[in-house]
C-alpha cells in the first residue's frame, strides 16, 4: 500500500510537471498571436494619443513608464486567450498571423483602430443630437 502512494504521487508529481510545461509553451504561442496581431501597434496608436496631452518634458519618462506596463497587460491578456481559446485555435490564428494577409492586417491595426475612432466620434456626435431632439 505504501509502494503504491508513492507511485501514485511520483505519477500525480510528473503530471503536475509536464502540465506546467505545457502551459509554458500554450502561454508562449498565445503571447505569439497577441504580438503578431497588432496589439503593439494599437498600443504605439494609444500611447501617440495619450502622449499628446503629456508635456513634452515629460514625454520621455512617459514612454519609459508606458512600455514598462505592457508585459503585466500582455501576460493579463495571455491569462484570458487561454481561457478562451484552445491550443488548436492559437495554433491556427498563428498560421494565419503568418500568412500574407495576416501580416497586413497586423500592420494595418493601428492605422484602423484610429480610424475607427474618428468614425465612432462623428457617429457619436450625431447621436448627441438625435438624443437632444427626444430628450426635449
Amino acid at each position: 500500500m505504501k509502494n503504491f502512494i508513492i507511485t501514485l504521487s511520483l505519477v500525480l508529481i510528473a503530471q503536475f510537471g509536464f502540465s506546467q510545461a505545457t502551459d509554458e509553451a500554450f502561454k508562449k504561442d498565445v503571447l505569439k498571436v497577441i504580438e503578431r496581431s497588432g496589439s503593439a501597434n494599437q498600443m504605439k496608436s494609444a500611447k501617440k494619443q495619450i502622449l499628446a496631452m503629456i508635456p513634452e518634458d515629460k514625454q520621455a519618462s512617459f514612454i519609459v513608464d508606458f512600455d514598462a506596463t505592457l508585459p503585466a497587460l500582455y501576460d493579463k491578456l495571455a491569462v484570458i486567450y487561454m481561457a478562451t481559446y484552445t491550443k488548436e485555435d492559437i495554433k491556427a490564428m498563428l498560421a494565419f498571423y503568418e500568412s500574407p494577409v495576416g501580416k497586413k492586417m497586423a500592420d494595418k491595426s493601428g492605422e484602423l483602430m484610429e480610424k475607427s475612432q474618428e468614425a465612432g466620434k462623428e457617429w457619436g456626435e450625431g447621436l448627441q443630437t438625435m438624443m437632444a431632439k427626444y430628450m426635449q
